[in-house]
């Protein structure tokens, strides 16, 4: 494994040098290959990892039953450009930088590529951990010290929640849809969110959005002639588990010159265009607030997008896991389940599926794995069909479970009556994430804009910025000869020179001929700046290299 490890980050490593190596004027943040130089050192240290000589363990593996080229093709076609390609060089720069400090020109790696806010020094919520340390070791409420250590809102939450587990033990596996009173809670919550009433039943509680994804890619596509409308830019969840289950990712294109629009005569267009294929198109795929792109949907567009899917006759999935996440005040988040419902479409009206997640928003819980989905306008039948794909990974983790209750139910205030002991220091915390995300975002997007040859559209809400970056034709020369795509091109100087990580736009897929990259709005506060001061050194040097 580890000479796995090495051998495939040499080659990685080498791939950015490439582009440097063959340009005739070399630029001070390109990687250099001169004996002394940090990446000469990176690569002798991991050849020593990887012996070539016979006596060396041995690695031909072409006798073993499993090869490249009789693997299930799904998942060589399967991709996930979050976590992939520059993601793996920053890693091993990272431990570079720690086992030789001071051989990079930057002093830390800066992960802006994916939407893991406590990975970044976000604190998570107070009341939140609270009722999770009770729950988790519930011998403790017995104690007197308990009482000072613990509000008193967190204790009284903590013996609720116990008395709705089996066994009263996080560890004990529950009910495949989730806990019978997690989920009620839930429901509670939606109803309070939405105005309109949801059934505990409809609830199947996940270890984060993404097993629900699975889910529902699995009832829905039978075979490649089963496509899914998902918007481009999209995250590529979407695009990995449609090829993963076998189906057509059919694509319609957001406008980024109206703030990465959705158009419906673009989803006529493309529906129209697959049917002509006979792609038998089942789902239409909305993220709001966008991801990667961060629009926030009118709910006049909403309105046109259910009235889209009821004439038809697709299924909704409506990813809904940055609805906390909104930061400018003309636009506010409107559930589709209430869009629907308040245009007068009922249970057997429209087919509606909705994902949440606790890793998002402002609580951030990305390692705890919780989520959910609502399932509504879906027959008996079709059902326990959901049911018993649940059921094949017997529950999710009791713990996210606990905290898809507590951030759809989190401590109240008190109007009539005394509030929730926590309510104050709650909303002190979420206030002072969410105001600094949106401090953030704006600083950012101004730094993008004033960049050579970017533009960004505002950061109306999630956690990201999606900037276009016109580049120089010779750039995009030096890329095809590196045979990788241009705005890869971009971000792997980037990481080198500056040890900021992006994900490349070709990642999420975007409109052919253009090119972006993806960048958090996460790092810490105090760390803008830097990373401010940092990508425009750098583009300028990228651009001034590459213009002529």
């Amino acid at each position: 494994m580890r000479r796995f490890i090495s051998h495939k980050t040499i080659n990685l490593i080498s791939q950015t040098t490439t582009s440097s190596i063959s340009s005739s004027s070399p630029s001070p943040n390109s990687p250099s290959l001169s004996p002394n130089s940090p990446l000469t050192s990176l690569l002798r240290f991991f050849s020593t990892l990887h012996p070539s000589s016979p006596d060396s363990m041995a690695s031909d593996y072409s006798a073993t039953p499993i090869t490249m080229d009789n693997i299930n093709p799904k998942v060589l076609k399967c991709e996930y450009a979050v976590r992939g390609e520059i993601v793996s060089i920053a890693q091993t720069l990272q431990q570079n930088l720690k086992d030789n400090p001071g051989s990079h020109p930057f002093d830390e790696i800066l992960y802006c590529n994916i939407g893991n806010p406590q990975s970044l020094a976000q604190q998570p919520i107070t009341f939140f951990r609270e009722v999770l340390a009770l729950c988790d070791h519930p011998s403790i409420l017995d104690k007197s010290e308990t009482q000072g250590l613990f509000s008193a809102d967190a204790i009284e939450r903590a013996f609720q929640i116990l008395e709705q587990i089996p066994g009263r033990a996080t560890g004990a596996y529950s009910h495949s849809q989730g806990i019978k009173g997690l989920r009620d809670t839930i429901a509670s919550g939606m109803k309070a969110r939405d105005g309109f009433p949801a059934d505990p039943n409809d609830l199947f509680l996940t270890d984060g959005a993404s097993p629900a994804v699975h889910m529902m890619m699995q009832l829905l596509i039978r075979s490649e002639n089963d496509g899914i409308l998902c918007p481009i830019p999209q995250y590529p969840l979407y695009s990995a588990s449609i090829a993963l289950h076998g189906g057509t990712l059919v694509p319609y294109y957001l406008d980024e010159q109206t703030g990465w629009g959705l158009e419906i005569s673009e989803l006529e267009h493309q529906l129209k265009t697959a049917k002509s294929k006979g792609i038998d198109v089942r789902a239409l795929v909305v993220i709001n607030p966008g991801n990667p792109t961060g629009q926030v949907l009118g709910e006049a567009n909403q309105r046109e997008i259910v009235e889209f899917c009821k004439k038809e006759g697709l299924v909704l999935l409506a990813d809904e896991v940055y609805q906390e996440n909104v930061y400018v005040p003309d636009k506010k988040f409107h559930s589709f389940k209430k869009i629907s419902r308040s245009m007068g479409y009922g249970e057997t009206d429209i087919s509606l599926v909705s994902f949440q997640s606790v890793s998002k928003g402002f609580y951030g819980e990305c390692g705890k794995r919780g989520g959910y989905m609502e399932v509504t306008g879906f027959s008996p039948e079709v059902r326990e069909q959901i049911y018993k794909l649940a059921s094949v990974n017997l529950c999710s983790n009791i713990s996210g479970q606990i905290l898809a209750s507590l951030i759809m139910s989190p401590p109240k205030h008190g109007f009539i009556q005394v509030g929730d002991e926590s309510y104050e220091s709650f909303s002190a915390e979420k206030e002072a994430i969410l105001s600094s995300l949106a401090r953030r975002a704006k600083t950012l997007e101004d730094a993008l804009n004033s960049l050579e040859g970017v533009t960004c559209n505002r950061a109306e809400g999630a956690m990201y910025l999606f900037p276009c970056i016109n580049l120089p034709d010779k750039a995009i020369k030096a890329a095809e000869e590196a045979k990788t795509a241009p705005d890869a091109f971009y971000a792997k100087h980037l990481l080198n020179a500056t040890g900021i990580v992006v994900v490349p736009g070709s990642g999420f897929r975007q409109v052919p001929g253009t090119w972006h990259f993806r960048c958090t709005i996460l790092p810490q506060e105090e760390k803008i700046p830097a990373i401010v001061s940092r990508l425009t050194e750098f583009h300028k040097k990228f651009m001034d290299e590459f213009r002529g």
